[in-house]
């Protein structure tokens, strides 16, 4: 046997002994922290295990003396989840040659043969001081290098010029310019429903970073060293180390639940982690809940100390930066452009200035946050915020001028809410802090949703966001007190989670606001309208016929007014665009228009047809065919087979878009079927027009049920001489490829299906989202007839999934009931669908019954 199958034999030898100690041991650390949940038994334990196994297979390998193996990053620190990459450094004197980058080769596959998940790099001295002058990842991977073998004084060198070449300044400034655009991948809150335990504000990161700046500039390496330099106090010490366990142990115990390297809370794993670290259900809420909350309040937690700590290092990283003190007040001065208190006890002495200090950050700009000194002030002493200081004149005129000033609204609010400032001047505020939604298309929790709200109202107001939000700013700058809109955003959803309809709750709770405050009777009642009737526009724009003038009539009479309709419309937008960025779309925005002007022109005095602008739609589509050279007249012979239903559910672009397919063809054998893109890039427009016959909007539901599209609308229209004018909008949930690549697929494909007599085919029904399996929606369905007795309306609320329009679709079919037009609003994973439908039998209460019974039957999952 040769030398080289000697050293092959040695190795795989080598391997399968690393491999079954890893294995062994990993199993005997798992086994120890389930009897006596330690995070040290994890974290280190499972870091000696990995040197132990890298170090085999190094020598193993026969790696040469001038070689020096190095652990970089959080592996470097002696840590290591149980599913954590290995980061290494292959140190070197001088570059590798053939022999040495064959060996390096050799033992890089050995380590992914043992099942470690390896990050490595080759370099010498200078290609690493070169990679961390110009990558901070890299410069901070290094900071934590620990030796495991080789040339000592190699390392020992690399480590002296490291530290001589690390700019400490620049490193702190890197740092947090990291942790900006860290936190805006993630919205700026610690409190997505779905948060990532280590990347997410609050989360693992953000007290690793600042270990990191803290062993940068010497300040220490531990909680316990800040304590003792006065960066923290003794408290915050012992509650970072509280924080950071309760945060190791959620992840250690998802990297165990899910056999991977998974950061991520998912719907899918909170139950779960909840039952495994002894969280139990309480009256009213799931042990998930529980357990969530606890990780948003120790996020926050996180955040409030990082913010401290920040700047405090600040203060001692850049002791020259500052300058003297410039008094504001008798309570205030502003310190290295910062508002700081001008005595420890200012908040003691003075209650009224922990609501103040709000008001000043708003009223200098200059000032770019508050002193580490103010902040822990303030959550010191927010428990003086009791029933006395809210029924003080002078408090509640102060928080209302937050509410009024020109600028940092925002701001301050998210300040207000982080330091417990708001929840303990509204007392309500307290019930949704940090409190879940499992309506599957919030993704924040109740408290942030509503400053996601605050936020998008008073973006309306600004002139840098004129450019999304146009008519929204006009009509915004044209409302006088548009800071009533503000209130409204707070209380909208502030009875969430009490049990009953939280719309009236929190009416109710706007009311005891608006009066504690002074309010006058006309703007209190304009707030506490807007909390109670916060739904009502969304429900009629995405669940009602907006071209029946009936349904525009009663939205008015519920509305009343103008002013109310703007300050409603302006409230509808920003709370559909705070739920999520999934939920809001263009298609979304128009159903609200339109119905906006509708009523607007309504209550101006029009009468229902000139509000739904019948023969204003007809106008601006003949403008629309003459600017693409039709001449007067071609659409003629078309229109005169369409009714004024068409018109009034159309807009002028669509049917201009219609009518330039169709006028030289009102009758045609063959099926139409023409496909464009929509504006904004949102989607796609399909119009269908062909003969009437049995089954076509089952087949054509079908059809896009098969190709992965979502329906988001459908108006089905039969002409005076029998033919079906069918129009969609689609959306692919996927974005699988770009829409414009789609059109002649659909046009071409649909057609085909359309002349193929044969049976509808069911599209695939897929898998249900995860979503769905966790939080499971009971399907309802109701048939009922409209206010003229000449229609039957269709509602149904179910959990979406691929085929469900095709199953409603051919449930009406099979009964012989017609389609004329549907509504699909999908929220999240949630569908909540209205259809207009005609039919004989849907007079009798029997046949309704069995249509409602079979439609639940095909929606239950």
């Amino acid at each position: 046997m040769n030398d080289t199958a000697i050293s092959i034999d040695t190795l795989q030898t080598a391997i399968a002994d690393a491999r079954r100690q890893l294995a062994e041991g990993s199993a005997a650390l798992r086994t120890a922290y389930e009897t006596h949940p330690l995070t040290a038994t994890v974290l280190k334990g499972r870091a000696r295990l990995v040197d132990a196994a890298i170090l085999q297979l190094w020598r193993g390998c026969g790696m040469p003396l001038e070689a020096t193996l190095v652990a970089v990053g959080g592996y470097g620190r002696g840590e290591l989840y149980p599913c954590s990459d290995v980061d290494l450094l292959i140190l070197l004197a001088e570059p590798a040659d053939s022999d040495l980058q064959a060996r390096l080769s050799t033992l890089v596959g050995a380590l992914w043969d043992i099942g470690l998940e390896i990050g490595h790099s080759v370099r010498t001295v200078e290609e690493c001081l070169d990679a961390a002058m110009n990558d901070i990842t890299v410069q901070t991977n290094l900071l934590e290098s620990r030796l495991l073998t080789g040339d000592a004084e190699l390392f020992a060198g690399f480590q002296a010029r490291y530290t001589e070449m690390l700019d400490v300044r620049a490193f702190f400034k890197a740092k947090q310019l990291e942790q900006e655009q860290r936190y805006a991948r993630y919205n700026d809150t610690p409190y997505s429903l779905e948060p990532n335990c280590k990347e997410s504000p609050g989360g693992l990161r953000d007290l690793q970073m600042l270990g990191w700046i803290a062993r940068a500039a010497g300040l220490g390496r531990n909680w316990r060293d800040l304590a003792r330099r006065r960066l923290i106090t003794g408290e915050e010490a012992s509650d970072l180390r509280s924080v950071e366990r309760f945060l190791q142990h959620v992840r250690i115990r998802l990297h165990y639940l899910t056999g991977r390297s998974e950061d991520r809370l998912l719907f899918d794993h909170q139950e779960k982690l909840a039952r495994i670290m002894g969280i139990e259900a309480t009256v009213g809420k799931r042990a998930s809940e529980v357990f969530m909350q606890r990780y948003y309040l120790t996020a926050k937690k996180v955040t409030q100390i990082n913010a401290i700590l920040l700047q405090n290092y600040g203060t001692e990283i850049f002791p020259d930066r500052g300058g003297a003190a410039v008094a504001i007040n008798a309570r205030f001065q502003a310190v290295r452009e910062l508002l700081d208190i001008r005595n420890e006890k200012v908040f003691e002495r003075h209650p009224s200035a922990l609501l103040e200090c709000f008001l000043l950050m708003q009223q200098h700009p200059e000032l770019k946050g508050m002193t580490a000194r103010s902040l822990r002030a303030l959550w010191l002493n927010r428990n003086r915020i009791n029933a006395a200081f809210r029924a003080d004149p002078a408090n509640r005129a102060l928080f209302l001028r937050i509410l009024q000033e020109k600028r940092g609204i925002v701001h301050e609010f998210r300040r207000m809410n982080q330091y417990g400032i708001l929840s303990r001047y509204l007392p309500p505020w307290r019930k949704i802090l940090c409190q879940m939604q499992h309506d599957l298309f919030h993704v924040y929790t109740v408290d942030q949703h509503i400053l996601m709200v605050l936020r998008n109202v008073r973006r309306f107001t600004m002139g840098e966001h004129a450019h999304e939000y146009p008519l929204m700013t006009r009509l915004i700058l044209g409302f006088e007190r548009h800071w009533l809109l503000y209130v409204a955003a707070l209380y909208h959803d502030i009875a969430k989670g009490r049990g009953g309809d939280h719309s009236r709750l929190g009416m109710e709770e706007a009311r005891e606001f608006c009066d504690e405050h002074g309010l006058s009777d006309e703007d209190a009642e304009l707030v506490v309208w807007l909390v109670e009737h916060h739904l009502t526009m969304s429900h009629v724009a995405q669940k009602e016929d907006t071209s029946d003038p009936d349904v525009v009539r009663r939205f008015a009479d519920t509305v009343g007014s103008e002013r109310r309709l703007t300050a409603l419309y302006l409230l509808t937008h920003a709370d559909i665009r705070g739920t999520s960025p999934k939920v809001w779309n263009g298609w979304k925005g128009k159903l609200l228009e339109d119905l906006f002007f509708a009523t607007q022109r309504l209550l101006r005095g029009a009468t229902p047809q000139q509000a739904l602008g019948l023969d204003d739609r007809q106008e601006d589509a003949r403008s629309l065919l003459r600017y693409h050279g039709l001449r007067p007249g071609v659409e003629d012979a078309l229109w005169a087979q369409l009714d004024a239903v068409y018109f009034m559910r159309h807009s002028p672009e669509e049917i201009a878009w219609h009518t330039r397919l169709l006028y030289f063809r009102p009758e045609v054998e063959e099926p139409v079927v023409k496909a464009r893109v929509s504006e904004g890039d949102e989607g796609v427009q399909v119009m269908v027009f062909t003969r009437d016959q049995k089954d076509l909007f089952v087949r054509i539901t079908g059809f896009f049920g098969r190709i992965g599209f979502t329906i988001l609308d459908a108006k089905v229209h039969t002409t005076r001489h029998g033919y079906a004018l069918d129009s969609f909008m689609l959306q692919d949930p996927g974005n699988a490829a770009p829409y414009r690549d789609v059109v002649s697929l659909i046009e071409h494909e649909l057609t085909a299906r359309l002349l193929n007599p044969g049976a509808p085919e069911r599209p695939s029904t897929g898998r249900l989202s995860r979503q769905v399996k966790h939080f499971p929606i009971t399907p309802e369905v109701r048939i009922r007839p409209d206010d003229a007795g000449k229609h039957y309306i269709l509602s149904l609320i179910a959990a979406d999934r691929p085929g469900l329009l095709f199953d409603v679709a051919e449930v009406l079919a099979k009964y012989g009931i017609s389609l004329q037009t549907a509504k699909i609003a999908t929220l999240g994973e949630r569908v909540e669908d209205t259809f207009l439908l005609t039919g004989s039998g849907l007079s009798q209460d029997a046949h309704v019954l069995r249509v409602e019974r079979e439609l639940l039957e095909r929606l239950q999952l």
